[in-house]
């Protein structure tokens, strides 16, 4: 019987209570319960988005924005009554989209939704007009002759399928990222891709895109995917499709921006930190309320719920909210490079930004023994509609790069169905979000971010 108690509590390490090992067993799941009820019941986690998206707006990196939105986070952190709020300056780049219209002038007129690519250079200040030659991708270019590109606008026409889990992002989003570069070489004079995203509605959808040094810089936009239609209908007709393309981005040189973090201090183990992040922020034409300000409100509601339910938690819990993710994770890399001698402190890092569609799923990344020790993690979710999944996560964007220092993260796996309807457009905001769906969110990630930091659960294999 001692031997069997003994066991449980390994299983059970989340209770709390010092009781016989069957009175353990029967009481450690209720804590979950009513964190759940009560974070199902606030309305904590919109409010603090609508704060976000209504009194600070979008918050392209460096920008006026993003400056409103490092002092917002920061009286925030304040105002939700955390321990210890402090920040960690990151250089970026100040890039300004500025206007961008164009038009098709041949086999007729009509105009066109289009939006630059975040990073690209402006068309020549009368414009840029050339006739279309299209690739149904980014390989499809590749394999072009320089002959037939030359002095053309290439058009990609590669469209994102849908999928719960996001899993047609990766193929198409190469084509924006690297699109300029390929044909920039084969002597294109533009570039323009079908949107990353999955709404066939005249939105036109942003994101970064990269130069590369040796290779000369040409300008960079993206169609609205109705539009797309209609110019492939007229190439696939047999016409001369030609543009006439105005982008008028420029760069307004490099600011510091900020990583903004708050705390509440563990009891009994203050150095070891249970991290739970997103990304303050977001692209210009909406108001961020998808990317990522539904993350920021998940991450930063679960905390004060968790300390206003449960109390003060045992192991730090600590939230970052990370500058710079859209431009290239340049907040997190920066937190990294900042925080390398202490990252064996970090007991797990997660990251919400992927909107605010219910999670279905948690993904570990545990040792077998850590696996073990989170069987009670598993059920107290299981209610909350979310299963247990692999063993294999990689953490959201911001903490990818953790888990080759040591660091265990999971993935809340959130159902993205629609989150590529908005993605990086204008019609990223605030009605966007289901306010049931978002509450969901926090009750998930209260019961895991109080399990980590409550529990004695041990998420690293022995030899990291």
């Amino acid at each position: 019987m001692r031997r069997f108690c003994r066991l449980a509590a390994v299983v059970l390490a989340a209770a709390t209570l010092t009781f016989g090992c069957s009175q353990t067993t029967q009481t450690q799941s209720q804590p979950y319960a009513e964190l759940s009820e009560y974070a199902l019941a606030s309305n904590l986690g919109f409010d603090i988005v609508k704060s976000l998206t209504v009194e600070v707006g979008p918050r392209i990196p460096g920008s006026d924005g993003d400056k409103r939105a490092v002092e917002w986070a920061q009286a925030k952190f304040a105002e939700l009554g955390f321990d210890r709020v402090f920040t960690q300056p990151v250089r970026v780049r100040n890039w300004s989209r500025g206007l961008a219209d164009a038009k098709v002038t041949a086999p007729y007129e009509h105009d066109l939704v289009i939006t630059a690519l975040g990073g690209s250079i402006a068309t020549p200040e009368d414009g840029l007009q050339a006739e279309i030659i299209m690739a149904d991708s980014l390989e499809h270019l590749t394999t072009m002759s320089p002959d037939d590109v030359r002095g053309k606008i290439v058009f990609i026409n590669h469209r994102m399928e849908r999928d719960r889990a996001g899993r047609g992002y990766g193929p198409v989003v190469s084509g924006r990222v690297r699109g300029a570069v390929e044909a920039s070489k084969l002597g294109a004079s533009a570039i323009l891709i079908r949107s990353v995203g999955t709404a066939n509605s005249r939105f036109a959808h942003t994101g970064i895109m990269r130069y590369a040094d040796d290779v000369e810089k040409i300008p960079a936009g993206a169609l609205s995917n109705a539009d797309a239609d209609t110019i492939a209908a007229m190439v696939e007709a047999g016409h001369k499709v030609k543009l006439d393309v105005h982008l008028r981005a420029k760069e307004l040189g490099w600011q510091t921006s900020y990583n903004v973090i708050g705390e509440f201090t563990g009891t009994e183990r203050p150095d070891e930190i249970v991290l739970i992040s997103a990304h303050l922020d977001s692209w210009d034409e909406g108001t961020g309320a998808l990317d990522d300000g539904a993350g920021v409100g998940i991450v930063m509601a679960a905390a004060k719920l968790i300390k206003e339910q449960l109390g003060q938690p045992k192991r730090t819990i600590r939230v970052v909210l990370y500058a710079a993710e859209e431009i290239g994770l340049v907040g997190a890399h920066e937190y990294t490079r900042l925080e390398k001698d202490n990252l064996g402190k970090l007991i797990v890092a997660a990251e919400s930004d992927f909107g605010a569609g219910k999670i279905y799923r948690l993904d570990t990344l545990f040792s077998p023994v850590g696996l073990t020790q989170a069987e009670p993690l598993f059920t107290a979710l299981a209610p909350l509609g979310v299963e247990r999944g692999n063993n294999e996560a990689t953490g959201g964007p911001d903490v990818s790069m953790l888990p080759k220092y040591g660091v265990p993260v999971v993935n809340l796996r959130q159902d993205g169905t629609y989150y590529f309807d908005y993605h990086h457009t204008p019609n990223d905001t605030l009605d966007k979000i289901d306010p049931a769906a978002l509450q969901q969110n926090v009750a998930v990630w209260a019961i895991f971010t109080a399990f980590m930091a409550n529990s004695s659960i041990e998420t690293r294999s022995p030899q990291s």
